[in-house]
């Protein structure tokens, strides 16, 4: 095994099964820093092209995702690294380009039972038209949700009851009033003022109020 490949071998234990040698060749091909975080939460990964002052493919990905969250994270980046390779940067981000090239790179990884049937079902639905990260699609991000490792209480917004309560981490108490298509209609407990949640916010269910 080439040193590189020892360097990227401890990818496998984020990966699902069965995937790194998949993942691999873009790493036999190209010079890449890879950085693995677990300080933030909103941002899954991170794509930065080479620069004069720091001249080598650079990904950073959060590394308490899921294997699967991880997974399409890990190939969102290389397609920006792809896309950078034909492009440079004369496209956008998430352009048609990105797009193209984001498909090209998932399409091989399905039906090879690589994702469970909910999250194939979601991905399949999601490559019509990717966006800028799977937290602004809901029935991809529900899909992966229910294989993260949650702190007892949490769920999604929408997996809250009409007329249940929940606490968000600022510690305000919200009743859940309406449930609409992408977001929830909810009001604070203490000042009465109503808000709208978007669905696939985690709040932590709040009993016996």
């Amino acid at each position: 095994m080439k040193k590189q490949e020892k360097t990227f071998k401890f990818l496998e234990q984020f990966l699902p099964q069965n995937t790194f040698e998949k993942v691999a060749p873009f790493f036999r091909k190209h010079v890449v820093y890879l950085t693995l975080t677990h300080e933030r939460k909103s941002v899954l990964g991170d794509y930065r092209s080479p620069t004069k002052e720091d001249p080598h493919h650079r990904i950073s990905i959060n590394a308490t995702l899921n294997p699967y969250s991880f997974l399409i994270t890990l190939l969102h980046e290389l397609a920006h690294l792809e896309t950078f390779i034909h492009f440079k940067d004369a496209v956008s981000p998430h352009g048609r380009e990105w797009k193209t090239q984001f498909r090209h790179i998932l399409i091989p990884f399905l039906g090879k039972r690589i994702f469970p049937a909910d999250v194939e079902k979601a991905l399949h639905a999601y490559l019509h038209n990717p966006a800028a990260s799977t937290c602004t699609d809901p029935g991809l991000f529900k899909a992966l949700y229910r294989y993260d490792e949650r702190k007892p209480g949490y769920k999604l917004v929408d997996d809250i009851e009409i007329n249940k309560f929940f606490a968000t981490d600022d510690g305000r108490v919200y009743q859940k009033l309406e449930h609409l298509r992408t977001r929830a209609r909810c009001k604070d407990t203490k000042t009465g003022r109503v808000y709208f949640f978007q669905g696939i916010v985690e709040v932590k269910a709040v009993r016996g109020r």
